[in-house]
Parts: structure tokens; C-alpha cells; sequence
């Protein structure tokens, strides 16, 4: 059984202050422009309970609570494993910088997963059970889809924000 997870959208509006980044650090309608210089000009906060410890994102188009397209940036620290789940929305996935694996299916197992570098892509349809894990390099993604959008971990218990409201 599946559970509806802490959404990341919740947590990246509340992150953000309710507003997306743009190149002024505010965006007041997120249907409109947003121009970033350069990475530098992205702020990361801690991520949302449901994602593993260490978790940082930003919220940089969009809002993921909501029905439209959004963009987040995610930053998982060296051996980090986001257990098997899936999203109700198709996403892309596409690799700023480190490394990461990615693997398809419902359990976790490491020697069939595939390393994307820098520059790596993945499309996700919705509903796609999948699970990513680094080892000893953190990775900074960017994560591309559409609202409203969440993790619904296929094990209830992998979900961090269970562990930790014990």
C-alpha cells in the first residue's frame, strides 16, 4: 500500500516564501519570466521531510502544488538513498553536476541500477516506481514536471518522514 507523502510542492512554496525564484529573487505570477544568471543565483534550503536527511532544493519555476509545469532543483549529499516511489505526474530528471543512479521498479537493487553523470537525462512517466542513490559524490539535479506533484513511496515505512515523527 502506497502512501500520499509530504508533497515537495508544499515544501518548496512554504520554502520559498509562497514565490517561485526569479533573477530578482522574486516572482509574483508563475507564468512569467524567470531568468537565472548563473548557478550561484539558486537558493537552496533543507528539503521537505519526506526526502532523505541532508536534502537541500530550490524552488526555482513554478509551483508544484498546483497544476502547471514547475521546476526544482535538488541536491542529494554522498550516499544518500531516495528508496523506491513513484510521482503522480511524469517527470524529467537531468543531472547538474556528481553523479547518481537510477533504477526502475519496486526494491532497491543496486547492481541493476544506471549511473548518470553530469549531462544525464531521465523521463519518467507517471506512476513509475523508481528509486535514486548516490554513493560517494553528492549530486545536484533538476527536476522538471507538472502540478500538483509529490512522492508516494511503494513501502510506507521508507518514507523519512515517518522515521523521523517517531
Amino acid at each position: 500500500m502506497r502512501i500520499r507523502a509530504w508533497t515537495i510542492a508544499a515544501a518548496c512554496v512554504a520554502l520559498a516564501g509562497g514565490t517561485a525564484l526569479a533573477h530578482d529573487g522574486h516572482h509574483d505570477d508563475a507564468a512569467g519570466p524567470v531568468s537565472l544568471p548563473d548557478a550561484a543565483s539558486v537558493v537552496y534550503r533543507p528539503g521537505p521531510p519526506d526526502l532523505p536527511k541532508g536534502t537541500q532544493m530550490a524552488l526555482v519555476s513554478g509551483d508544484p502544488a498546483k497544476a502547471g509545469p514547475f521546476v526544482l532543483r535538488i541536491k542529494f549529499p554522498a550516499d544518500t538513498v531516495i528508496a523506491p516511489h513513484t510521482h503522480s505526474e511524469a517527470e524529467t530528471l537531468t543531472i547538474l553536476s556528481g553523479s547518481i543512479t537510477h533504477q526502475h521498479g519496486k526494491t532497491v537493487d543496486k547492481a541493476k541500477g544506471q549511473l548518470l553523470k553530469a549531462g544525464g537525462f531521465v523521463f519518467l512517466p507517471k506512476n513509475m516506481p523508481h528509486a535514486l542513490w548516490t554513493t560517494g559524490e553528492p549530486v545536484e539535479l533538476q527536476v522538471n514536471g507538472s502540478g500538483p506533484f509529490g512522492v508516494d513511496y511503494i513501502n510506507p515505512a521508507d518514507d523519512p518522514s515517518r522515521s523521523a515523527a517517531k
